[in-house]
């Protein structure tokens, strides 16, 4: 359910949209656009928006979601559009239409959603629930001290290893960012290289060194924070790996897939907790987790936590409706955002009573990737959209190639950022 992975699942049935009401599917359409009434005796329809997952079962999910809430409140209809695709594109031009969806799902950059008045302030969906959301899941919709959004699923991204080939080598697994290094290139052998962060060579790589040097991305208040001294200093230790030759480049399939770990291409690879499924089929035991490390004395250990987040259209007429159901399915049904969670992939119920009651999360690894996300998780910033992480990887790429003086670099993608940023404000 990563942001990245947005393919359409062979195995599902739905490429448009289907009508819910009185607990019955009653019609199917290739529209968008609300009906406005179903025939039924609902007084109101809702559009609800989900971007293409790629794990089988999530499409049949939603639609049986959906039924089950049209049974609680059979005044309401609800029509499920499953967007393939670049869903991202899909919807910001929707949005500017008549036809945008009145509750909709966003992975990152809700911040700039939330300024310009397209998506509602949702504090009293969450009531006295509030406290059991954790921490990023909170920040992560946070503007301005209003919540513009409720978390659905915690995607974690954490560094994996093979606990028998470290062993072999003589390598306890790293935590500390030299270690790393040299890990990786202990690991580096005429069979394989030691680290995938991605075929790029960079992946997530360059935001971790950031934060874990201590440096922020971009501040609350929207200034741009990458062009520190320190994440300068982080940024420009990316290069080491590359130097070592130690990072595998140009693999089969990218980080997100965890392929070049159990294939046993990479001893070392950053991935999402989504692959621990597959990770666990292939390698039994023999594979651990572990933060990113932290830069040196002063930093921290890292994980991201990305993943989506429900949203309701400020604009629509039917704005209360729409938080009833945003409410009903993401704060008040337990049971649906445990199974959203857990059967459908491999992810986080924000809410931390649900997490500690999902039985998937309970042991082994998977237990210590919810640990670390509560202990060591961030997010990115709501402002980091297209134009601001492009501007950003893009110089954090040549600093770590090498290529070129890395403090100009950066430096021109501060000033790129921080024009982006400050349309985004307004």
């Amino acid at each position: 359910m990563s942001a990245r992975r947005t393919e359409l699942s062979r195995r599902g049935f739905l490429t448009g949209s289907l009508l819910v009401a009185a607990g019955t599917v009653l019609t199917s359409a290739c529209s968008t656009d609300p009906t406005g009434g179903s025939g039924s005796g609902a007084k109101t329809t809702l559009n609800v928006w989900y971007h293409a997952y790629g794990e089988a079962g999530t499409q049949q999910a939603v639609l049986r979601y959906a039924t089950a809430f049209t049974k609680a409140h059979p005044d309401i209809a609800v029509k499920v559009t499953w967007v393939p695709g670049d869903y991202a594109a899909k919807l910001n031009a929707t949005l500017l239409t008549d036809a945008a969806p009145d509750v909709f799902e966003i992975g990152e950059a809700g911040e700039m959603l939330a300024r310009r008045g397209q998506i509602a302030a949702l504090d009293d969906v969450y009531g006295s629930t509030r406290s059991d959301f954790n921490t990023n899941a909170i920040d992560s919709v946070t503007v301005d001290g209003k919540l513009y959004g409720v978390k659905m699923i915690d995607d974690v991204m954490m560094l994996y290893y093979r606990k028998s080939t470290l062993a072999k080598a003589g390598i306890t697994p790293p935590t500390t960012y030299d270690g790393l290094v040299s890990a990786a290139k202990a690991l580096t052998t005429g069979k394989g290289k030691g680290l995938f962060l991605g075929n790029d060579g960079l992946g997530d790589s360059g935001i971790l060194a950031v934060w874990s040097n201590g440096a922020e991305l971009v501040s609350p208040d929207g200034k741009v924070g990458f062009g520190s001294a320190r994440a300068l200093e982080a940024l420009t230790g990316l290069k080491r790996l590359h130097d070592d030759k130690s990072l595998l480049l140009g693999f089969t399939t990218d980080w997100w897939d965890p392929a070049a770990l159990v294939q046993g291409v990479a001893p070392m690879q950053w991935c999402g907790l989504w692959a621990m499924p597959a990770v666990k089929s292939a390698l039994g035991d023999d594979f651990g987790v572990l933060p990113w490390p932290a830069f040196k004395a002063g930093g921290a250990p890292v994980v991201r936590v990305g993943g989506w987040t429900s949203c309701v259209n400020a604009k629509g007429r039917k704005v209360d409706a729409a938080k009833k159901f945003v409410q009903w399915l993401w704060v008040q049904q337990a049971d649906l955002q445990k199974d959203f969670a857990e059967s459908y992939g491999f992810h986080v119920p924000p809410r931390r009573s649900v997490a500690a009651g999902a039985d998937k999360l309970s042991q082994g690894s998977a237990k210590e990737a919810v640990t670390l996300a509560d202990r060591y998780g961030k997010h990115n910033p709501g402002t980091w959209d297209t134009a601001v992480s492009n501007a950003f990887n893009s110089a954090a790429s040549k600093i770590a190639a090498g290529d070129g003086d890395a403090a100009g670099l950066l430096a021109e993608a501060v000033k790129k950022a921080q024009g982006e940023i400050d349309k985004q404000r307004g």
